[in-house]
């Protein structure tokens, strides 16, 4: 995928809608437009210029129905050491440095509220990644928890509560907490690495909504807000340059796949795009064939290859694991099931899923020298989850007579689908991956 610049930020809703537009989009009922402007004490957050940077998409349709935007200032990026050490050289490199290790600490101090999240990932990922045998099963935890957290924002009553309690959390004060820390604390773009969050809402043309909810779902969630004719072709290319500007193009194939049909009310989409390289690259003269050992049959494919020397090793019950290091200061899990362990036993253990949550104060630990070959992989996949959340205790905001959208709507709606999408690349240089999570509402 090829490297581009994106557009990084902090931004926070104003108290004051300002600007209406002068005129409105060619043929399209005139609407007010709204300008959200972002003082620096905001949670830390991004938004993409959409198209620009990607290269992928088109800006002006999709602004043509913007209701609300935020503006978002530039976070501190990288420091890069001077080629030619002067003092001003010094002075500047040390000014960096100092801004980009702030920010640096501020994501880490967050780590203990971010916790909270552990709850959701224990119990989603066993459900979620479970399928069929020899089905690749791809999960967003963190996309999903902003969605789903949006839809709670917009519910109210048993709808509220029963997302809530999957969300591991006791109110929306609490969850507004959470999210916050999520976000500062995963959001990370210095022009090194890249790990960008980004929410939207979008609204049928006529349709009454309450515009305090509104505005809070773009100050506590930055979520830009659209508003067009429900099902017409301009509004679903705008809706799908959107998914495609904010996933950095890698879900281009699934993105094909979403629309705002005329049926739907509202939609809710969050999106993820990671981009990081490995702490140490793998070297591709080390790269060779093997066999990797699939539940399907035995695969010929390309091993990565690298010696850990100071490498983390994990056990438990029923698996091994070890973590390949990122220049983040974060790590790519690696977990090997036991021989004659199903893959499928291993998703129910809670043991496991209480490993992928709290490794890093893991019991069953030591510090060796790893060899480890790696396949290079590329894998994706776009899921319905509505009968998993049914399963998972999520059923009324799916039931036109049990649910409640009263925060937002005046009239009558329910959930008519809720679709995810994941794509995850790895190779001798690091990790590309990106997610989206649509929420459609239908009257």
């Amino acid at each position: 995928m090829k490297r581009e610049t994106l557009q990084d930020a902090i931004g926070m809703v104003d108290d004051d809608l300002v600007a209406r537009a002068s005129q409105a989009p060619k043929g399209k009922k005139t609407t007010k437009w709204i300008r959200w402007s972002a003082p620096i004490a905001a949670v830390l957050a991004i938004a993409i210029a959409l198209g620009y940077f990607f290269g992928r998409g088109n800006p002006l349709i999709v602004d043509a129905y913007a209701l609300a935007k935020a503006e978002y200032p530039t976070a501190a990026i990288y420091p890069t050491e001077p080629t030619d050490w002067t003092e001003e050289a010094d002075a500047e490199f040390s000014a960096q440095y100092k801004a980009w290790r702030a920010e640096e600490k501020e994501r880490r101090a967050l780590a203990e509220d971010e916790l909270a999240l552990a709850p959701f990932m224990k119990t989603t990922i066993p459900q979620i990644l479970a399928g069929d045998i020899g089905e690749n099963r791809v999960y967003s935890p963190i996309n999903l928890y902003m969605a789903l957290s949006m839809l709670a924002e917009i519910s109210d009553g048993e709808s509220r509560e029963e997302i809530l309690d999957l969300l591991g959390t006791e109110n929306l004060s609490a969850l507004r907490k959470t999210v916050e820390a999520a976000w500062k604390a995963n959001y990370q773009n210095d022009g090194s690495n890249t790990s960008i969050l980004a929410s939207s809402l979008w609204l049928d043309s006529g349709l009454e909504y309450v515009e305090g909810t509104v505005r809070r779902l773009a100050e506590d969630y930055y979520a830009s807000v659209y508003q067009g004719e429900m099902g017409s072709e301009d509004y679903n290319a705008a809706y799908r340059d959107w998914l495609n500007a904010q996933t950095g193009g890698l879900l281009g194939e699934a993105v094909e796949q979403s629309e705002l049909s005329a049926e739907t009310v509202m939609a809710l989409a969050t999106t993820i795009f990671y981009r990081v390289n490995w702490e140490e690259k793998f070297d591709a003269m080390n790269t060779i064939d093997g066999v990797f050992h699939a539940l399907s049959g035995d695969q010929t494919c390309e091993f990565m290859q690298n010696t850990l020397f100071y490498g983390q090793y994990f056990w438990g019950s029923q698996f091994t694991a070890t973590a390949n290091l990122l220049a983040t200061g974060g790590q790519m899990l690696l977990i090997l099931p036991d021989e004659g362990v199903e893959l499928q036993d291993l998703l129910k253990d809670a043991e496991v899923s209480e490993f992928m949550t709290s490794y890093a104060t893991w019991a069953n630990n030591q510090t060796l020298m790893v060899n480890l070959a790696m396949p290079k992989f590329d894998v994706g996949a776009r899921t319905d989850l509505s009968d998993v959340l049914k399963e998972l205790g999520v059923s009324a905001c799916f039931d036109i007579d049990r649910a409640d959208f009263s925060p937002i709507l005046r009239d009558d709606a329910a959930v008519s689908a809720i679709n995810h999408a994941v794509r995850v690349a790895v190779d001798e240089d690091g990790v590309a991956a990106a997610a989206y999570t649509e929420i459609a509402m239908a009257g």
